[in-house]
């Protein structure tokens, strides 16, 4: 089952979930172009809500394998590029382009602004258009994406999240995470305190 949004300037979202570990995808469209975030599992579920529109990259948020499961397989019936940021790159199977802080990735007329978060992994990123962010494992409700009783790695992600997502997005904007519901900012941001304290 897929939801479909609209995220104003004629960009179009639908969402699915996917595979044993409910990972969603993101198909974005606009002006007669699509990009997927995260070919995470089904790839025939993925190919079919793709379509006969054609897909112009994947953009993978980041290394774990249940997160590309079925990346080989759209991006060969596809031809679309597949972009990783560059710290990653080397954990997913097919890349053909790398992606860094503050690079923008096309779809249609409009541009999605990338933002590199360490913590969860070292070339994790966020995918940001006006008032969305795509957050990956990143950022969910309740709380940053999980690193294992790494201080280190939760230090970086909360100081990422907080300074890159939170510093500089207003309250309204929605987050579509990597797994489960979406959320908004202002919803979250009473709990980072918690968050850095808890320390998870």
């Amino acid at each position: 089952m897929s939801d479909r949004q609209d995220l104003g300037g004629g960009l179009t979202m639908t969402k699915v979930s996917v595979g044993p570990m409910d990972n969603n995808a993101y198909l974005l469209a606009h002006d007669g172009e699509q990009v997927l975030i995260d070919a995470a599992n089904d790839a025939s579920t993925l190919l079919e809500l793709i379509g006969d529109g054609g897909l112009r990259s994947v953009v993978t948020t980041h290394r774990h394998q249940d997160h590309w499961v079925a990346l080989d397989e759209v991006v060969r019936a596809t031809g679309a590029a597949s972009l990783a940021h560059t710290d990653d790159a080397d954990g997913i199977p097919v890349v053909t382009g790398t992606l860094r802080d503050g690079d923008g990735v096309r779809v249609g007329g409009v541009t999605l602004d990338v933002i590199h978060i360490v913590g969860h992994t070292p070339g994790s990123i966020v995918l940001a258009y006006r008032d969305h962010l795509f957050t990956g494992d990143s950022l969910f409700p309740g709380g940053v994406g999980n690193t294992r009783g790494n201080r280190k790695n939760f230090a970086s992600l909360i100081d990422d999240v907080e300074r890159k997502l939170f510093g500089r997005f207003g309250d309204d904007t929605v987050f579509h995470p990597g797994h489960g519901k979406d959320s908004t900012l202002g919803a979250e941001r009473p709990q980072l305190p918690e968050w850095r304290s808890r320390g998870w």
